[in-house]
């Protein structure tokens, strides 16, 4: 395909999400089934240009005068992709391209960031999140979400049940990864230019090997902070699809066990696969159809991580319609869930043990005020120093001890964002039960 349909192919797939409120995989998945001519770098620069136009969608809306579908396409090639106005009307010369610019639109293509908008149009997020994220960033509001809207890279874990970070080091190097900074067992694969294919990790040997697992650097911080041992009992209790009861798994070195619960049993059968790559042999799955299975567990637990639902705020880099989508009324709803959930979760918690709560958001009322709020309901809890635990396990570098202390907030807890600390947007915290 030749440029100019590459840009009409964005259009329409753009419309279809914005629209028909399609989600980005389907609405390219349906484009892909009527442009059967369509290889795969022409898939991939598709997708690239429409992530790019939804992650950057207010202030493209607002230097093109226009929120259509068009209108962000071509305002990312040149706000985004950096094309000159030569370079975006050539293409639009193309066969099967759109029709030419307007005047308009080359007044907005040529037109210079605007420092004096509103932070949600400079920064790219809802307006009615302002209040919320002032309240977390202050005078970095704007600075922290721009660096929201950028494309995020893939980090892997190291699995050392299998392989030895310089074992599997080897392999990963083949699809342009190299150490991470940040963790003793991680991987970082740096985002390719967003009009490139990104490497498919399951085409390397040592991913069908289960040497190694994708799962974002600050992720993997935060299951570092369980701080498990050996021998303990571990429940993860929203175990979702396993990336940190496998973490987790490795971290017992094949002692101990890791129980895996999650409400919705689909997710949590989709684990299987990952478990037998994984060569985990220490987990046991806990269906909601079985409650027994997690009820003989109660009292029991060394540590019960709790990877809460959330509005999933810190992931916008790598979904970027989900931040469009997000209404207010499901900041509530979440907010309701996570202090059902933590409440369940820590009549699991042994005399002494630990309670991990984490999310993959940055708003406040899901992370520090679910924790003092869980705190002024049960009294026989105290939190600890979350970076301490996550130093303590042995899983960080010097750079990603470092890391954690300038990180943490008041009460002990840790929030990592991505103009901060390179990962996706994450919170944990580590209370502990009385003896």
């Amino acid at each position: 395909m030749k440029n100019g349909g590459r840009i009409e192919a964005a259009i329409q797939v753009l419309d279809d999400i914005l629209n028909r409120h399609q989600p980005v995989k389907s609405a390219m998945r349906d484009w892909g089934k009527r442009a059967r001519y369509a290889g795969a770098k022409d898939r991939a620069w598709v997708s690239g240009l429409v992530l790019d136009s939804l992650r950057h969608r207010n202030s493209l809306a607002h230097a093109m005068q226009s929120d259509a579908p068009r209108a962000l396409i071509l305002g990312a090639l040149r706000h985004v992709w950096d094309w000159d106005l030569k370079a975006v009307e050539t293409a639009l010369k193309d066969e099967h391209a759109p029709a030419p610019l307007t005047g308009e639109e080359r007044e907005g293509l040529l037109l210079a960031p605007d420092p004096t908008a509103p932070p949600h149009i400079q920064g790219d997020f809802p307006e009615w999140l302002t209040p919320h994220l002032e309240r977390v960033f202050g005078e970095d509001l704007v600075i922290e979400t721009q660096a929201m809207s950028v494309r995020a890279p893939v980090d892997l874990r190291i699995n050392t049940l299998k392989a030895d970070p310089e074992k599997a080091g080897k392999a990963v190097k083949t699809a342009g990864g190299k150490a991470s900074e940040l963790l003793v067992n991680g991987y970082h694969i740096p985002a390719p230019d967003p009009s490139e294919r990104e490497t498919s990790l399951q085409t390397i040997p040592a991913y069908s090997k289960g040497w190694v697992e994708v799962q974002d650097a600050g992720s993997q911080i935060a299951a570092s902070a369980g701080n498990v041992q050996p021998g303990d009992n571990v429940l993860d209790y929203c175990a979702g699809g396993g990336g940190k009861t496998l973490a987790l798994a490795a971290m017992l070195e094949g002692k101990g066990q890791v129980f895996a619960y999650d409400i919705d049993g689909r997710r949590l059968s989709a684990l299987i696969p990952r478990l037998k790559r994984s060569g985990a042999h220490n987990v046991q799955l806990c269906h909601p159809k079985e409650p027994e299975s997690l009820e003989v567990l109660r009292g029991k637990m060394d540590l019960v991580f709790v990877d809460a639902p959330c509005t999933g705020t810190g992931t916008w880099r790598r979904k970027p319609d989900t931040k469009w989508r997000l209404k207010e009324s499901a900041l509530e709803k979440r907010n309701a869930e996570q202090s059902e959930i933590l409440d369940k979760a820590a009549e699991f918690v042994k005399p002494g043990g630990r309670l991990l709560y984490a999310t993959c958001s940055f708003l406040a009322e899901e992370d520090e005020d679910q924790v003092t709020s869980f705190l002024e309901r049960n009294d026989q809890f105290k939190q600890l120093d979350a970076a301490s635990e996550a130093i303590a396990s042995g899983q960080l570098t010097e750079a990603g001890a470092q890391l954690v202390r300038q990180n943490q907030i008041p009460g002990g807890a840790v929030r990592l964002t991505p103009r901060k600390a390179g990962t996706d947007g994450f919170f944990f915290a580590v209370l502990q039960k009385a003896s």
